[in-house]
């Protein structure tokens, strides 16, 4: 095992010997600008007691150039991860001078430069531990300290970390900037930003406490940035969370950054927030994207209690921040802000993340078992977030909404600045609601696997409510009535279940809706005469809730094979069109796509495909001018195009502005529509570098690699492949375009030749690029081959490869697996 992947045993027993005060960065990112300066000087000065006199220093970079303890300089041993320091007595200062290098791949220190203006951008990102690839820094989350930054940068440049700057100094060319301490805070949340960013403030304030806001984005996008939206959205949370937590907001400023190139939704680096740029649109959103992103605001928000203030100790605990945030995002988007759906929302596509999960073969429990950080960084998935927010709202409702809020308030009092297990929030709830919430964990945060519920009728003809995996559930079952055509609520009846079969007294409806409300985390099944109510009336169910729970309800049957898919796209193009959540009508869309590439079968894809593609363009027309829905339809259209070269004409007249009156064809839509048409062989290098000339921005030039990437020619296909694989100069986005290139339009002719080399391929790349990088290529290569002998063969003969690598392998065989099985089953 590489010295990098840091073991949980290790690094409990260093946190142990360890009492980390305070530590001092210097960067010195003058040379930022310059593209042949690979590297930037880094210095760290570490404040610490000890009982031992050895220990590891975290570092990976260029180099470690000089190391001192206590005066005293030590011959530097550096492994490439890791600083080895002797002589340690109970009392400490090491500084580490070191070159830590510029990222492209989005971890560490990651450098851009606009194509627009030239201009240079810097951020940080290091969750879980990508801050030794700044500093050297004892790299775990239970050594929490202090921290200074001081950063040295040209000046006119935006200078930002965690706290707000106490001196600047500007010398000519360059500016050095001192930032304030930090509260004691863990290494992986603690952030610059450097470059010439756009800057848009505004307060916040709250009695005698003001806290000044900031929104930065690169200058080129400013003209697009909807600044006062997310300022409202962030005035609107720290109002609901100050009330909620009644913990004053405790980091001094509060500053989002949206920035290029970056890996994640977003990351709650307490005082400097950043985000993806996924959050600018260019042109058009709907409002299910900017829901979206309130949600994202909200969740990082939220992590400055739940996640800042207050940190797991390991891994094993990272649910104790992200399952939290994740319930907090959508409930505190319902309470305090415009989007009161954020529910429905949570429901039929959150959800959805966690059911998909939550049956791979490499589930976990919600507290996972995390033995080394390899296996933290794919613990970020569908169970420690959904999942997590689910059986927290199962919790809300268990112990009631005023016990769980006091409960939260006494664990943030009690473990302020400090490091947590789930042993001490269960203390605080216990305590303030009185209940078994032991055996409420026992049950859902420390088990695997979803239960499915489904009603059937024994032989004495009583009605039962069946569930797989059994487990305690508190849920309610709609009834519903076809009134004059339209699905209307008769009833509710609330229902407690804990074994296999539970009877239940049902009276006859036309649609038996199981978890109506969504109180409970499980998969439903539809009842037979509820299916056929469904297929005709679906559109008609009034409540938005109940219709994503309908729509969840048949796309868990379609990829579980017992809906055949073409009855779930058939349900679709008869209702999709009228679905009015834009949410809803986003997710239904992508699943229908999703459906035609994996669950149907050969023999009925070329059909439903043109089906598909009619149904989008039927859509698009009938759609309201500038609505969310006729955008949502556009984009399906563009997608459906990848597939059927009989729409290229009407591509070409949508490009010309020929199209149905009101569409915005904005940058994105028009570069989906031309990768279209390359996928098809209707657009080539010319078309594609004319379409660059008049974008050469960030997103037109990832877009353009990914088009010139899917032409249908084995040549082209070829260098994508060996791109992917071998140009370490890629940077994560144009990594993921080229990628996304060779796979477009499901030509298995053209790229088939390449199967056997990925098994022979991934082993190497895992040891050679990061782990980012490597598990994209992993991921994203994998070979959607007609049988699993290559993939069965790699686990056999590689049993001793890196758990993660394995991990992620097996999860792509299950996946493959899956869409083999359901296909089959219709065949």
């Amino acid at each position: 095992m590489s010295s990098a992947n840091l073991t949980r045993q290790e690094t409990a027993a260093r946190s142990a010997d360890f009492t980390v005060h305070s530590i001092r960065v210097e960067l010195d990112l003058t040379g930022a600008p310059d593209p042949n300066r690979t590297g930037f000087p880094s210095m760290t000065t570490l404040s610490f007691d000890a009982s031992t006199d050895t220990t590891w220093i975290d570092f990976i970079g260029e180099s470690v150039d000089a190391v001192t303890v206590n005066g005293e300089e030590q011959i530097v041993d550096h492994d490439g991860a890791r600083v080895r320091i002797t002589g340690l007595t109970q009392s400490n200062s090491v500084t580490i001078r070191a070159t830590g290098a510029y990222s492209r791949s989005g971890e560490g220190l990651h450098r851009f430069v606009d194509p627009v203006d030239g201009a240079t951008y810097l951020y940080t990102q290091y969750e879980p531990a990508d801050a030794r690839r700044v500093m050297a820094c004892f790299e775990q989350p239970d050594m929490k300290a202090s921290y200074a930054f001081v950063v040295h940068a040209p000046a006119g440049w935006q200078v930002l970390s965690n706290q707000a700057p106490a001196s600047t100094l500007i010398d000519g060319a360059v500016q050095t900037v001192e930032f304030a301490p930090t509260l004691p805070i863990s290494s992986y949340i603690t952030a610059v930003a450097a470059g010439p960013y756009h800057r848009f403030e505004g307060s916040w304030q709250r009695g005698e406490q003001i806290v000044d806001l900031g929104i930065l984005c690169r200058a080129s996008l400013a003209q697009h940035l909807e600044a006062d939206e997310i300022m409202t959205v962030t005035q609107q949370g720290l109002d609901f969370f100050t009330d909620a937590f009644a913990y004053p907001y405790p980091w001094g400023k509060y500053d989002q950054i949206f920035v290029p190139e970056y890996n994640l939704g977003a990351m709650e680096n307490p005082g400097l927030v950043t985000f993806t740029e996924a959050y600018i649109p260019r042109g058009a959103a709907t409002d299910a994207q900017r829901a979206g992103r309130a949600n994202t605001i909200l969740h990082e928000m939220a992590h400055m209690w739940f996640g800042d203030l207050v940190t797991m100790r390991w891994w094993d605990d990272l649910w104790l921040k992200e399952s939290f945030a994740d319930y907090m995002g959508s409930h505190s988007s319902a309470a305090a802000t415009r989007f009161t759906d954020a529910w429905v929302t949570f429901a039929n596509r959150r959800k959805a993340w966690a059911y998909q999960q939550d049956q791979l073969p490499t589930t976990h429990p919600i507290v996972a078992d995390i033995p080394d950080l390899e296996a933290a960084k794919l613990n970020f998935d569908g169970i420690t977030y959904a999942k997590g927010a689910s059986v927290l709202k199962q919790l809300v409702a268990f112990v009631g909404e005023d016990d769980f809020f006091e409960g939260a308030r006494r664990y943030f009092a009690a473990h302020a600045f400090g490091n947590t297990t789930l042993e001490d929030l269960l203390i605080q709830l216990e305590e303030v609601s009185g209940r078994d919430v032991r055996a409420w964990s026992r049950a859902w945060l420390e088990t695997t696997g979803v239960s499915t519920l489904r009603l059937e009728t024994d032989a004495d003809g009583r009605r039962m409510l069946v569930q797989t995996d059994p487990r305690p559930h508190r849920l309610r079952i709609g009834l519903y009535d076809l009134v004059d055509d339209r699905l209307e609520l008769r009833e509710k009846t609330e229902v407690d279940i804990a074994e296999a079969r539970t009877p239940v007294d049902l009276p006859d409806a036309d649609l038996v809706l199981i978890n109506d409300d969504d109180l409970t985390y499980a998969k439903v099944r539809l009842d037979a005469r509820s299916l056929v109510t469904v297929a005709s009336a679906l559109s008609t169910l009034g409540d938005a809730l109940a219709r994503g729970l309908v729509w969840s309800a048949l796309w868990n049957a379609t990829r579980d094979g017992e809906l055949p898919a073409g009855r779930y796209l058939e349900i679709v193009r008869t209702h999709a069109a009228a679905e009015e959540n834009i949410s809803l009508l986003t997710g239904v869309l992508a699943n229908a796509a999703f459906t035609l590439s994996h669950y149907v079968p050969e023999s009925a894809r070329a059909d439903e495909r043109a089906a598909w593609s009619r149904t989008t363009q039927q859509a698009l027309d009938a759609a309201d001018a500038g609505s969310d829905a006729q955008l949502s339809w556009a984009r399906a259209f563009a997608a459906a195009s990848a597939y059927d070269a009989g729409t290229a004409d009407r591509v070409r007249a949508v490009l010309a502005g020929e199209g149905p009156e009101g569409l915005p064809v904005d940058p994105e839509l028009r570069w989906a529509f031309l990768t279209a048409l390359a996928t098809v062989g209707a657009l080539d290098a010319t078309g594609i570098a004319a379409e660059l000339a008049n974008d050469d921005t960030a997103d037109g030039r990832t877009a353009s690699i990914r088009a010139l990437a899917a032409r249908p020619d084995a040549v082209v296909r070829d260098a994508a492949w060996t791109a992917a694989w071998t140009d370490t100069s890629l940077s994560n986005d144009h990594l993921d375009a080229t990628i996304g290139g060779f796979r477009a339009g499901g030509r298995r002719d053209l790229i088939a030749g390449h199967d056997a080399e990925y098994f022979a391929r991934i082993g190497p790349v895992w040891t050679q690029r990061s782990i980012e990088l490597a598990s994209r290529l992993v991921t994203g290569l994998f070979p959607q081959t007609e049988t699993l002998e290559l993939v069965d063969g790699w686990l056999a003969e590689n049993a001793d490869a890196p758990g993660a690598l394995r991990r992620l392998v097996i999860e792509q065989r299950d996946h493959l697996a899956r869409d083999l099985r359901v296909r089959a089953a219709q065949s």
